[in-house]
């Protein structure tokens, strides 16, 4: 399993505790920035998550900014993508298993790492279910740009 991992300035401290969780765990994982808590625009780190993805480079994203928002709605501009705001390991698993996502997006401002290795254990546990779930997935495919 790879993982695409980004975050703009706000999420930036959580992203670094997230690779440490990688690394101990012997997780793959590519950084795509940012590189510091200096001021980015969350839209260009969120796209290059979303090429990586669309691209097969890695099999899950993760995307962090202050709120989580604006690295959701970025991301979720995109075809085949499916990202989703996690506050809870619950939500985290219901976003695989109902919704097939891809991406999972953390709050920097609002989450702990502890919290974090929590959610983001759920989402890389669970796998989509399938099923009556796939027609909605299909329907979002088919809204997507």
């Amino acid at each position: 399993m790879k993982i695409a991992i980004a975050s703009d300035h706000a999420g930036f401290r959580l992203k670094e505790g997230l690779k440490a969780f990688f690394e101990r765990n012997n997780i793959d994982y590519i950084d795509f920035g940012t590189d510091s808590t200096a001021s980015v625009d969350y839209p260009d780190f969120a796209k290059k998550v979303v090429d990586c993805i669309r691209n097969g480079c890695a099999d899950f994203g993760v995307l962090i900014c202050g709120t989580g928002l604006g690295m959701s709605m970025a991301a979720n501009r995109f075809k085949g993508i499916r990202a989703a705001l996690c506050f809870f390991p619950e939500m985290a698993r219901l976003a695989r298993k109902d919704n097939n996502a891809n991406i999972l997006v953390l709050p920097g401002r609002f989450m702990g790492i502890e919290l974090a290795e929590w959610v983001l254990s759920a989402f890389l546990e669970t796998k989509f279910e399938g099923g009556r779930h796939e027609r909605r997935i299909r329907k979002l495919e088919d809204y997507g740009s």
